[in-house]
């Protein structure tokens, strides 16, 4: 915009201060692209709508800032006063003030440009290569038998991992491979330390944590050496590495990424008292499933008693049968009798018709005769045999042969049968029956069933 250009920016004429302030936002905005800044943080203030307001400032100037919500979510470091940063903004003028501010767009350490770059094309690689994939990565065990960790012996997180690792579930080992996770060739070590743990193969499940701190203090966990162990190792990884907003390579290929070093050790053990409480929960389920079954079985017992046949009432179902298969019997003696005979009787008159030949016929007569005596006498045989059997199991299955067996019938003074000592006392009169007579007796001493 130039002056002169807008009659508002004449000579002579008067603006308002909203005028003025607006001519200048658009000079500014018109005049000054998106831009890189550098400078130090002060004044930071994190407004409860979730914007940032600061000032950035150099030893000879300062500007004000603002970093709206929808941007500053996606940081992986939150600011703090004092700290060297480089910004990625639009020069503005708040109208309402006439304050002339930066909007920002984008944030980062200062310096760490190249980090970020780094940061950025590794995870691009490998995000290409499909090591990110959620398909590839795996469940971690549910009750882990032993837990491994791959962190610093001097780290504070190894003493907050301990800790609930112990509150949790304190009778699971845990085996600690120790392991610079800062400085020079920490990303090394860190992947050897990995690799220890998979040869050794006596873990469940690892996890590679440590506390929080800046970009170059997490920079271990953003190597490639590390992301290429934790892909290739065979036990399951979870990462815990800085805090909530830290965010590293390791993370995005670990088969779990924890916030904190903490949540890792959550995520790999599960609380022993909410363990036992669904133990319980469990318990008192199946208890009532057995109560259930139990009341099931005892109504299927009460129907089969009721289904159950007193011996004495089979063994008049078996008499009955055995008396209607011998009437059966005698039915079929007298009928085959019968066709016997008309088949004599007709073969006779066959012979009578036939003169010319009645000595031949008279002999297959007589033939006859004798192989219908002979069969006659074969089938009363086996039907005689199959009627002593039959009463053979009559007279098996008949109480009387079980007291010819040396048992006994015992009934009370009533004539009840007598099943137990416990229905008796000593002076009662009890009857006895033997295969052959009986016997009146007093009872002088009762003895329990063993």
């Amino acid at each position: 915009m130039r002056a002169g250009a807008d009659p508002m920016l004449d000579k002579g004429t008067v603006l308002s201060v909203r005028e003025l302030n607006l001519a200048a936002k658009q000079l500014i905005e018109g005049g000054l692209p998106l831009l890189w800044v550098r400078g130090e943080i002060s004044n930071f203030v994190s407004a409860a709508s979730g914007h940032w307001y600061f000032s950035l400032k150099d030893e000879a100037a300062q500007v004000r800032c603002v970093m709206f919500r929808h941007k500053s979510q996606y940081l992986d470091f939150r600011p703090a006063n004092g700290m060297q940063i480089e910004v990625q903004a639009l020069a503005t003028l708040y109208e309402a003030r006439g304050d002339f501010q930066l909007t920002l767009e984008k944030m980062r350490p200062a310096g760490l440009g190249a980090l970020f770059e780094a940061f950025e094309r590794l995870k691009k690689k490998l995000e290409g290569e499909g090591l990110f994939d959620v398909a590839r990565k795996r469940e971690l065990p549910q009750l882990p038998k032993q837990i491994g960790i791959v962190t610093s012996p001097q780290a504070a997180a190894l003493r907050d991992v301990l800790r609930t690792l112990e509150n949790r579930m304190p009778n699971v080992p845990v085996v600690l491979y120790p392991t610079p996770v800062q400085g020079v060739e920490a990303g090394q070590k860190i992947a050897q330390a990995i690799a220890t743990a998979n040869r050794r193969a006596e873990c469940d499940v690892l996890i590679v944590c440590r506390g929080g701190g800046s970009i170059e203090d997490l920079w271990a966990f953003n190597e490639e050496a590390v992301a290429r162990a934790i892909v290739a190792s065979a036990i399951p990884v979870v990462s815990g590495v800085g805090h909530e907003t830290d965010f590293t390579i390791a993370d995005f290929v670990a088969d779990l990424r924890a916030a904190t070093p903490t949540a890792a050790a959550q995520a790999v053990v599960p609380d022993r008292q909410e363990l036992r409480q669904h133990l319980m929960r469990q318990y008192r389920h199946m208890a009532h499933a057995v109560v259930r079954q139990f009341e099931q079985r005892m109504q299927q017992l009460d129907y089969l008693q009721r289904r159950l046949v007193h011996p004495a009432q089979r063994i008049r179902q078996q008499a009955d049968q055995l008396e209607g298969l011998q009437r059966r019997l005698r039915l079929a003696q007298g009928s085959t009798l019968q066709q016997a005979q008309w088949r004599w009787q007709t073969t006779g008159q066959r012979l009578h018709r036939l003169r010319p030949d009645v000595a031949q016929r008279r002999e297959r007569l007589a033939v006859g005769t004798r192989r219908l005596d002979s069969a006659m006498t074969v089938y009363l045989a086996r039907q005689d045999a199959r009627l002593l059997a039959l009463h053979r199991q009559v007279r098996h299955l008949d109480p009387q042969q079980v007291l010819a067996r040396g048992y006994s019938v015992v009934r009370d003074a009533a004539g009840r049968l007598v099943h137990s000592s416990a229905t008796i006392a000593a002076g009662d009169q009890l009857q006895v029956t033997f295969a052959e007579g009986g016997a009146m007796v007093e009872v002088q001493e009762t003895r329990q069933a063993l």
